[in-house]
């Protein structure tokens, strides 16, 4: 496995910004040359990354077969765009490795829960903004380059409108969130250039309410952008895997009624990219 902690820098970084790499070794005895990458953002309001999501999913993505690599965005005091360009730099860094650690650069999905899925849908609307380039010091970059190929979100944060999780956005923006809180609701941001994605959120989350997955759901599906959500009846907010794996702390975090989230989206990947080779 290529397991490498790569320091990812951009301007408003804090020092601990890191993409930690989760890479099968390729073998010429198995048949598969190139795999996808599932580039995971944890969540944590915009105040830190949460332990819960991250290397606990990679660890489930590699056994489905695929790469992984853990981003630890900059968190409050870092304020937008630091957190998006560390995420562009990460997409930017794999692609540019993707022959060497033989990763298929047009099956790269990002994955991010709650904050995390918004940075995530952050990066799948936006990436073709000139900012962003001019951001990473590349104006002639490729904006392809920065393209995720899909997109999974786990109760993800995506208004700053009446159903928001005003903690995220106060982390994220600071002074400036009167000026940038609709540019950031996100569901104002989906095209027909948006990636496919995969959504899951349950119908209690009183944390990040489920109208979230839902304007976001409406403005996939307006802009005929392949999506697949599920909706549970049960469930509080911030459940990683939803069992024991991501229990938190106190013993909470456990709603195995939901834990079926990741075979779905096993299943989405497969049908979308990957069914051809795995």
């Amino acid at each position: 496995m290529i397991h490498l902690t790569c320091q990812i820098q951009v301007r408003g970084s804090l020092p601990e910004a890191r993409l930690i790499t989760y890479i099968q070794d390729y073998h010429k005895e198995v048949g598969i040359d190139t795999r996808p990458l599932i580039l995971i953002c944890p969540g944590g309001a915009y105040a830190y990354t949460s332990e819960r999501e991250g290397e606990a999913l990679a660890l489930q993505f590699l056994a489905m077969g695929y790469h992984a690599a853990v981003l630890k965005y900059s968190c409050a005091p870092a304020v937008y765009p630091t957190a998006l360009t560390e995420l562009a730099s990460a997409m930017a860094l794999i692609r540019r490795n993707a022959e060497e650690w033989h990763v298929d650069p047009d099956k790269i999905i990002v994955q991010g829960c709650s904050a995390g899925g918004h940075l995530a849908a952050c990066l799948g609307t936006l990436w073709k903004e000139d900012f962003l380039a001019e951001a990473l010091g590349q104006k002639g970059l490729d904006r392809e380059q920065l393209r995720p190929n899909g997109m999974i979100l786990c109760y993800p944060v995506i208004t700053a409108g009446e159903y928001a999780h005003r903690g995220s956005f106060e982390n994220l923006l600071r002074e400036r969130e009167d000026e940038l809180s609709e540019y950031l609701s996100l569901e104002n941001r989906v095209s027909e250039d948006t990636p496919p994605a995969f959504l899951w959120h349950t119908f209690t989350d009183e944390a990040v309410p489920v109208e979230n997955s839902l304007l976001f759901v409406n403005a996939l599906r307006r802009a005929r952008v392949s999506t697949e959500f599920h909706m549970y009846p049960c469930g509080g907010h911030g459940l990683g895997l939803a069992n024991r794996l991501t229990q938190n702390a106190e013993g909470g975090a456990i709603q195995e009624e939901c834990s079926s989230w990741i075979s779905l989206a096993h299943t989405w990947l497969e049908s979308r990219f990957v069914k051809e080779i795995l």
